[in-house]
């Protein structure tokens, strides 16, 4: 297992000092959550800035997709406008130099009208779409499990079945959708040739936190072990602080335990 180590950044916090401070700490790259402040357009608009930060942090690039944006909406006007947004977004990403951009494979439809199998149909093709157009433009598309949706940990093999899309594993909504560490182990070995991005999401059930890495109940060991020795993907620190003091600890536990396992 040989990954590059970044860290999600947050929208309530300034990006320029986030991507200061992920250089100064010495991350390999940054994962931009392209929404609110720092949505496509403002984005754009400040693009000599982060390549500049990029330049003199030795950054890549990845992004978070704007979310929740109803790319499975069984109404084709809602759904086609939801797919135009992330290819705006896929745009300014490929402009920026972005190598992956992690993906919601969801709908917002009303699922006591909807069942969830007519909605994964609209959000498969969906997903398929954009996974074109994005790996045109150079960038990995990367489906995220989500909790409570068409495409929980249980059911997204059926999404990578159906598209070429690569996936994002979100650690801690396995573990909110009832998966522990020995069945998101289980998951990895099985389609670890299809996980290219993974988010470090550390929580306890049954709530979706993302709380330092190490501060929750998540089994990270079992988990990051049952990689390939060959798996050189990403891996995403993914805490909700306005702290940089909260990721540099992170960072550092992640490190060690890298270390330990490898």
């Amino acid at each position: 297992m040989n990954p590059r180590v970044g860290f999600v950044t947050q929208v309530t916090t300034g990006l320029d000092e986030q991507l200061a401070f992920a250089g100064e700490a010495e991350f390999d790259y940054v994962e931009i959550l392209m929404d609110g402040p720092v949505d496509r357009e403002a984005l754009a608009e400040r693009e000599e800035s982060v390549r500049t930060h990029l330049a003199e942090g030795d950054l890549d690039l990845l992004v978070h997709l704007p979310f929740p944006t109803d790319i499975g909406s069984p109404y084709a006007g809602v759904r086609e406008g939801a797919v135009t947004t992330q290819r705006r977004s896929l745009d300014v990403a490929s402009t920026l130099g972005a190598e992956k951009a992690v993906l919601h494979p969801e709908s917002s439809a009303w699922d006591v009208a909807w069942d969830h199998d007519d909605l994964r149909r609209h959000i498969d093709e969906s997903v398929a779409e954009l996974a074109a157009y994005g790996a045109e433009r150079g960038v990995e598309v990367c489906a995220e499990n989500l909790f409570g949706g068409a495409y929980t940990i249980e059911t997204i093999d059926g999404l990578l079945a159906r598209t070429d899309v690569s996936m994002t594993l979100d650690t801690g909504h396995a573990r909110v959708s009832g998966h522990d560490a020995d069945d998101t182990a289980r998951f990895v070995a099985e389609h670890g040739d299809r996980i290219a991005h993974v988010h470090l999401n550390d929580t306890r059930v049954p709530r979706d936190e993302h709380l330092p890495f190490g501060a929750g109940d998540i089994d990270f060991a079992t988990i990051l072990d049952a990689f390939d020795d060959a798996w050189s993907g990403t891996l995403s620190l993914e805490v909700a602080t306005e702290s940089v003091e909260y990721l540099r600890h992170s960072k550092a536990a992640l490190d060690e335990l890298l270390a330990e396992i490898h």
